[in-house]
């Protein structure tokens, strides 16, 4: 993971050197060489993920200086809003590690509470797929819609009995298919709700600045320069559904001519293609 940037470009490195001093490990090292289990644990994967979107983008402003230059907003998917915050200006990539290393460490603290994961459901509208979700959850357990991708890619979060369920279910009621996610827990869920204070906490520690552009919140959909409210947002963002598909819409009707998907990966450039298969799409940082 990043191997590339890293050997491409020094500004990409020194993203990671500066990361290092953060976290007090070698983080290049670690999406290097793994091992595997240790980076796609959740405490490490989202300062991974984070300082290789970074890293990308100082990247970007050497190899296309002209996309960074006329952005006119910012969007990220779960964690990678918090790769948007800090693009727009609102705080520093020190300060955006700090935070994202602390809600990995709660998040992680968090699912460890109880058996929980998610699935990707392909082929299912998200009213039905909602109604389906009701249908088999048992009472105390979780199992609710989680990331509105686009339509018929639709993330649900749950307990795993819940889960297990909603596969057999889910097919049956004419999904395409159902596949497991491979994440530490119930992410945007209420089994999140025990990392939001510690997230607060961590979020009333840094500094923050207005946006100089706006950032698209997964919360509602909506943009945001004011940090006041991107903080509050990025709070209630662990507990909440992802409306990336309502963001992405958004965006396309606010005029912008192109979205450009920073750091490892197509599945955005996949979610807007299957929300408008003509608005045109790049990718940096593979």
């Amino acid at each position: 993971m990043g191997r590339a940037l890293l050997e491409q470009f020094p500004a990409a490195a020194d993203v990671f050197a500066r990361a290092a001093k953060v976290l007090g490990y070698d983080l290049a090292a670690l999406c290097l060489e793994g091992p595997a289990e240790r980076l796609n644990a959740t405490v490490f994967s989202q300062p991974a993920l984070f300082t290789h979107s970074m890293a990308s983008l100082a990247a970007m402003q050497d190899a296309h200086p002209d996309w960074l230059q006329q952005a006119e907003a910012a969007a990220g998917l779960s964690l990678g809003e918090y790769t948007a915050v800090a693009f727009a200006g609102a705080l520093s990539f020190e300060d955006g590690l700090r935070l994202v290393q602390e809600r990995g460490a709660a998040m992680q603290e968090a699912a460890e509470r109880s058996p929980s994961g998610m699935c990707s459901v392909i082929g299912m509208e998200a009213d039905r797929l909602s109604d389906l979700c009701n249908e088999v959850r048992h009472d105390g357990e979780v199992l609710q819609l989680a990331n509105l991708l686009c339509p018929g890619n639709i993330a649900v979060s749950g307990h795993l009995s819940a889960l297990a369920r909603l596969e057999p279910a889910a097919v049956a009621a004419g999904a395409m298919k159902v596949v497991p996610l491979s994440v530490a827990g119930a992410f945007h869920t209420s089994l999140m709700g025990p990392a939001v204070e510690r997230l607060r906490k961590a979020l009333d520690r840094v500094e923050w600045r207005p946006a100089r552009l706006p950032v698209w919140s997964n919360v509602d959909a909506r943009p945001h320069r004011e940090a006041g409210e991107i903080r509050d947002l990025l709070a209630r963002q662990v507990c909440a559904p992802v409306q990336w598909e309502a963001s992405i819409r958004g965006l396309i009707d606010s005029g912008i001519g192109m979205l450009v998907e920073v750091g490892t990966g197509k599945v955005l450039r996949g979610t807007i293609k299957r929300i408008d298969r003509r608005f045109p799409t790049e990718g940096f940082g593979e």
